[in-house]
């Protein structure tokens, strides 16, 4: 067998530009592709070879397979159990190459450790593979990145993968980490550049004290040419204490410039309380789910209210509430759109604080809620609890803590709240007549508001990969049903309840059914139209000025420049034979002309969009499959379904991060947690 003196994956491309920094472009041999990466940090080409092309990959691995020595030859020691059956163990060499040194010697059962196995180099595409499979875990988890040192994580590996070297931390934090967010930017640029239409989101979350004190997120909601709806970090940048709302909008023009958005979102969402100093999400007052852990769940009584020695998110101190209510306004302008779910949250916190007797009820409640759970057998709380999880103690996510899905415990609680009584009796435990009337008119109360959360937020309990898009559409036809419910219901028991929830939606939510561009967005929403309106024939005014404001707001040449890449991404018709008749015979010079086709006006369309009846199709699949009947409107329609009605990705990120910054947790903080931050929220884009 032929000896291979040096196998490089760059054998399988041509190398086209070689940077600073060791950054090089290469084109693969196969297909033409062009990658790029640093010379340190191969993982791009690997991965290229391993989906695309296979059969090369299968071929790199063998001769990298021939290149090292020593492993086949290498003995294993056997020895036999006292079954009989025989087992194996592998010697593991004292010595390890490159990283941190070696692992020491790994002694089997028998007590034998033979020969030395030759160590992976860092480019072979098993090493490669492993070390990205680490860094993947360090952003799933936010973990630190001094995790690779530890010496139980390493003994792991050997044992896992003998032939395995353990990168060092100073590697994977200065150089793999950042490639891969280098990745993750250029993959954005280019498919930003080709985005139809793009909306943003500003998320800022901010601690008390210290170096690392916020963090500024701008996420990039945009809609490619094929109709899919696409979300992206576009920065996660720290934040001093000393920043102010002015700083944090310098900060969100540079990374629109740096990313080629500037000029061309089409709408801003961003906190409508920057300056709140709000502690967690919304809680239930009272119902603490497994409490006794370490008094985490403590601020739920206070709903957030307590500006306690934890985090903050907004920005309020003082004096720098009117710089910063003055800053975001002068710089987003009418631009700025208000983020749906975090105003109905407020609604519901406002509520709650609104009516404060009913902490001992939920108290008590959750008492029974924790005793039940650790007495009845988990296959009986599976017939009341069924699609909730039961959590132990300190094992409970971020999506288990907000009030939603509390309520969603406490409902299955009420309405089996005698059967678990008769599996593990009442006690003192036990919920009252009374106590169980104001609880149930209490989740009554708050149900819809539940439904509301859900719409936007989907489940709360996948992970944060899975963010699912909701736009603005849905947003006036929940304040139309929160409105109708809350006008409907009778409180006997909470009625500063009510009249809190009143009060806070009409403040807060209210405002949505004057605004032209929910207005429009709910009518170009397929399932709605005009359906929820008690004034159709004024809202379809509305929505005409609006739909005439947005398409005269683009230039021409930018209209024309829309349809034209509009017509390019549908499929086209075969033409259909020509007839003879058409042409201008004199013979038929008495026939009347046809008259030519006219595009169809802006008013035109809507009124035979509006004439089709609803229909429960997805929004942006309907306007992709209408925007050849549609055209004009489809280009509002794409524009507006960008903006969207939920929190991102990141602003859950935060959550989970705020968590790593509490000091009486004893926790390691990652360093470049920004970039830990920016990588989990893209992680689809790098690793799917």
């Amino acid at each position: 067998m032929a000896s291979v003196s040096k196998v490089s994956i760059l054998d399988y491309f041509n190398v086209v530009f070689e940077g600073e920094n060791g950054k090089i472009e290469a084109n693969c041999k196969a297909c033409s592709t062009r990658i790029q990466a640093k010379r340190s940090v191969t993982s791009n080409f690997v991965t290229h070879l391993k989906r695309k092309h296979p059969t090369m990959y299968d071929d790199f691995v063998k001769r990298k397979d021939m290149k090292r020595e020593g492993y086949s030859s290498v003995p294993l020691h056997s020895f036999t159990t006292n079954g009989g059956n025989t087992r194996y163990t592998l010697p593991i060499s004292t010595g390890a190459g490159g990283g941190t040194g070696g692992m020491g010697t790994l002694q089997g059962v028998g007590g034998g450790s033979g020969g030395r196995v030759t160590k992976f180099d860092r480019h072979d595409p098993r090493q490669v593979l492993i070390s990205e499979a680490i860094a993947k875990m360090i952003v799933r988890d936010l973990q630190s990145v001094s995790i690779v040192e530890y010496q139980g994580f390493r003994e792991l590996l050997q044992l896992l993968e003998p032939r395995y070297t353990p990168e060092p931390q100073q590697y994977i934090q200065s150089q793999l980490l950042p490639a891969y967010a280098y990745q993750a930017q250029l993959a954005t640029r280019q498919a930003l550049a080709a985005a139809h239409a793009l909306s943003l989101s500003l998320d800022l979350w901010r601690g008390l004290s210290g170096p690392n004190s916020g963090y500024l997120g701008v996420t990039c909601h945009f809609l490619a040419s094929d109709w899919q709806m696409h979300s992206a970090l576009l920065a996660c940048l720290p934040l001093t204490d000393g920043s102010s709302g002015s700083r944090v909008l310098s900060d969100f023009d540079e990374v629109c410039h740096s990313h080629g958005v500037s000029g061309r979102a089409f709408r801003v969402v961003a906190d409508p309380f920057p300056t709140t100093t709000t502690v967690r999400p919304c809680c239930l007052p009272g119902f603490l789910i497994s409490p006794g852990q370490n008094g985490n769940d403590a601020e739920a009584v206070d709903n957030g209210n307590n500006a306690e020695q934890g985090i903050r998110n907004g920005h309020g101190d003082g004096g720098e509430e009117g710089d910063w209510e003055d800053s975001w306004e002068q710089g987003l302008g009418v631009s700025r759109v208000d983020c749906f779910s975090r105003s109905l949250e407020q609604c519901v916190r406002e509520g709650l604080l609104s009516c404060p007797q009913i902490s001992y009820t939920l108290a008590k409640a959750a008492c029974f809620y924790n005793y039940i759970t650790s007495a009845v057998p988990p296959e009986k709380l599976s017939q009341v609890f069924d699609g909730l999880m039961i959590w132990g103690p300190g094992n409970i996510p971020d999506s288990a803590r907000d009030w939603a899905y509390k309520l969603k415990v406490l409902r299955r609680l009420l309405d089996s709240v005698e059967f678990l009584e008769e599996m593990c009796g009442p006690g003192e435990l036990g919920l009252d007549g009374t106590e169980r009337a104001l609880l149930t008119e209490f989740a009554d109360t708050l149900e819809p508001f539940t439904e509301a959360w859900d719409m936007v937020h989907g489940d709360r309990q996948a992970d944060l990969q899975t963010y699912r898009h909701v736009s603005i559409s849905l947003a006036l036809p929940c304040v139309l049903g929160l409105r109708k419910h809350l006008s409907e219901t009778s409180t006997p028991h909470c009625p500063a309840l009510l009249l809190g929830l009143n009060q806070a939606v009409e403040r807060l939510l209210a405002p949505i059914l004057e605004n032209p561009l929910y207005i429009t967005a709910t009518t170009l929403d397929p399932q709605f139209k005009l359906t929820w309106s008690s004034s159709p024939d004024w809202h379809r005014q509305v929505v005409l000025e609006e739909l005439s404001k947005q398409t005269t707001a683009s230039s021409p040449v930018d209209l024309n420049t829309d349809l034209h890449q509009q017509s390019q991404t549908l499929p086209v018709p075969a033409p259909s034979p020509v007839s003879s008749l058409s042409r201008p015979y004199k013979l038929f010079s008495f026939i009347k002309q046809r008259p030519t086709t006219q595009a169809k006006s802006l008013e035109q369309e809507l009124a035979v969009y509006l004439r089709e009846e609803p229909t429960d199709e997805e929004a942006l699949h309907y306007w992709r499959r209408k925007a050849i009947d549609f055209p004009l409107l489809s280009l509002v329609a794409k524009r507006a379904f960008t903006i969207p009605a939920c929190g991102t990705i990141v602003e859950r990120i935060f959550t989970t991060a705020g968590h790593l910054l509490l000091p009486e947790r004893g926790r390691v903080i990652p360093k470049n947690l920004e970039t830990l931050i920016y990588l989990k929220a893209n992680y689809r884009l790098l690793w799917t």
